[in-house]
């Protein structure tokens, strides 16, 4: 039995499909992850399934109606807070940059669409990103935005206390689009962050910027900075729904930003 093809994805399509079934348009969506630890509950590829996954729900719900089609995902980020646990990768700020920049150079050679939507699975990523928008846009004519999650995600539910890694949000989500990934048997080994005041001031004071990690006893208990114990399938597929509800807004902007420029 052969592998079914997903609904408009770039790399289902022939050469010759390209330029008939794309245009200027169009809308690429491509899902940026990430391989780092996230605690002993969740696998690495944590980011990368979550950002692929909600690519692929936008993709499929809302694919006709803004001509929406997924890219292959880009899997490495920027993940030194985490780089003292075994399997996390992470490219340097230098080479993450100069990867997005050649990958957008290629998507306006090969493809005639001019809108790109990044789907960013992991929140290490959204410094640089912010910036490279406007060089994208200057540099190539390239209409791009970014959609981070669990900032555009408006559910009931959602923690009220420090939940940046590992925590509900993340289990939750990954508890609906992957469970059989999950090792539920470890998530009550996590416990609550040690110092909410330390996450406070370390990684949410907008005043300034300090280089977190995920190993300080401060922040995060097996590397982790939240309370996955809080976490169910029925918050992760409300999340879902929301972020597909959220993202069609934003994907109107985009085109709206296209046809003003």
């Amino acid at each position: 039995m052969g592998r079914a093809p997903l609904p408009r994805s770039i790399g289902d399509l022939t050469s010759p499909e390209i330029s008939h079934r794309l245009k200027a348009a169009s809308i690429l969506c491509l899902p940026l992850g990430a391989i780092e630890q996230h605690g002993a509950h969740l696998p690495l590829d944590t980011d990368v399934v979550v950002a692929e996954e909600l690519t692929r729900a936008i993709v499929a719900r809302l694919g006709e109606e803004l001509d929406l089609w997924q890219l292959p995902t880009l899997p490495i980020g920027l993940s030194r807070e985490h780089d003292w646990a075994p399997g996390t990768l992470s490219l340097t700020v230098a080479g993450f940059a100069a990867l997005l920049k050649e990958l957008a150079r290629e998507l306006t050679r090969a493809l005639p669409a001019r809108n790109l939507a990044i789907v960013n699975g992991h929140g290490g990523n959204r410094g640089i990103l912010e910036n490279l928008l406007q060089e994208l846009r200057s540099d190539l004519s390239l209409n791009a935005c970014v959609l981070h999650p669990f900032d555009l995600i408006k559910v009931a539910g959602k923690p009220q206390g420090p939940d940046v890694h590992g925590g509900v949000g993340e289990t939750s989500l990954m508890l609906a689009l992957a469970p059989d990934l999950m090792r539920r048997d470890q998530i009550a080994a996590h416990g609550v962050p040690p110092r909410p005041d330390a996450i406070a001031a370390l990684i949410f004071d907008r005043g300034v910027t300090f280089p977190w990690r995920t190993d300080d006893p401060r922040l995060a208990r097996m590397g982790v900075i939240g309370d996955p114990a809080a976490a169910s399938a029925e918050l992760g597929q409300a999340m879902l729904e929301s972020f597909v509800k959220e993202a069609r807004g934003v994907l109107v902007r985009l085109l709206e930003n296209q046809r003003s420029s």
